[in-house]
């Protein structure tokens, strides 16, 4: 894979012209980007998967939804349908995708909808549910629309600014979009980061003056969600499948080999749809754990399934800066 990236180098040239271009067009208005009456946050990142947005999501959900009319608006990557498709209580994952639902399951009271023309979805939201904010999931690269406020995401020791185009590399937007994001959020940071490498990564990334660089780390939840509860604790002595189909599976299984917990290790790729075949496999063993976004595909159809919750939590005074930051919009 890796002879395979050297290999793709010229295309990745191409591909980041074609990227600088499209910004170049945007950024000078030649390409109108549309604006909303409504305030929209973007989240997203520069590069493919595994930073974190869905946790992202959710920590805004429930750091704002007391007070505020919440919409969600993503693209449903590998949803089976069409267009505009607002989240109902009988909603799949084929229907609306995996972390849409994920969303929707944990926050029902929310709004979520999916479509891929985000312009549309915006004006279909403002229209028939007049959300007081709309929450743009993985969006930074849909410059159609111009948010009213920008985070970007990048993991600890993956930084944009150490990465290169697509296919050689993961990003898939220039890294100078960087400059559109009020706030970048390091995300996967170790829970004990001392001041130094903070400082470092600042140096490293340059922001703005009126952008602010937060860290944050991911918390697990100690209690595993099924067709009952369990702890961490009751699958020390459990044979155990671990079935992952994300971006990057490496932070959980970090994760449970601290918890000295021994399992077997079934990886696909994100987003990955079950096969029958495949449903079978795990239906013959006594305990599948997954990620919550692939319980998203797989509840209903193995018998033995439990998921491990994670979520961000901001280091020092992050939390505080953000919520601050974001108070500052509604003014």
């Amino acid at each position: 894979m890796q002879l395979l990236r050297i290999i793709a180098f010229p295309f990745s040239l191409i591909y980041a012209l074609v990227v600088y271009f499209r910004n170049v067009l945007y950024d000078s208005e030649l390409l109108p980007s549309a604006e909303f009456k409504t305030p929209t946050i973007c989240i997203g990142n520069l590069s493919v998967g595994g930073t974190g947005k869905t946790p992202m999501i959710e920590w805004f959900l429930n750091n704002l939804s007391e007070d505020l009319k919440l919409a969600v608006l993503s693209r449903g990557y590998k949803r089976k349908t069409n267009g505009f498709v607002l989240a109902q209580p009988s909603s799949t994952a084929e229907e609306i995708g995996d972390e849409p639902l994920q969303i929707y399951s944990k926050f029902p009271e929310s709004i979520m909808a999916v479509d891929a023309n985000r312009t549309r979805g915006i004006e279909k939201l403002e229209r028939s549910l007049q959300p007081d904010l709309i929450l743009l999931d993985d969006a930074y690269q849909h410059r159609k629309v111009k948010p009213s406020f920008s985070v970007l995401l990048t993991a600890y020791g993956e930084l944009y600014t150490k990465d290169w185009y697509l296919p050689t590399g993961n990003l898939r937007d220039s890294k100078s979009a960087s400059k559109r994001a009020d706030i970048i959020v390091i995300t996967k940071c170790p829970a004990d980061m001392d001041d130094e490498i903070k400082i470092s990564i600042q140096r490293e990334l340059k922001p703005g003056k009126n952008q602010e660089v937060l860290f944050c780390t991911l918390e697990y939840d100690p209690v595993l969600k099924g067709k009952a509860d369990i702890s961490l604790e009751d699958l020390q002595n459990e044979e155990i499948t671990l079935v992952t189909g994300i971006a990057k599976p490496k932070p959980l299984i970090d994760f449970l080999g601290s918890e000295k917990i021994s399992f077997d290790h079934h990886g696909y790729r994100d987003h990955h749809f079950f096969t029958s075949k495949e449903i079978d496999f795990f239906n013959s063993k006594p305990l599948i754990l997954t990620t919550e976004k692939d319980y998203m595909r797989l509840k209903g159809k193995v018998a033995n399934l439990y998921y491990i919750a994670v979520r961000h939590r901001f280091l020092d005074d992050g939390k505080q800066t953000f919520i601050k930051r974001l108070e500052e919009l509604s003014k």
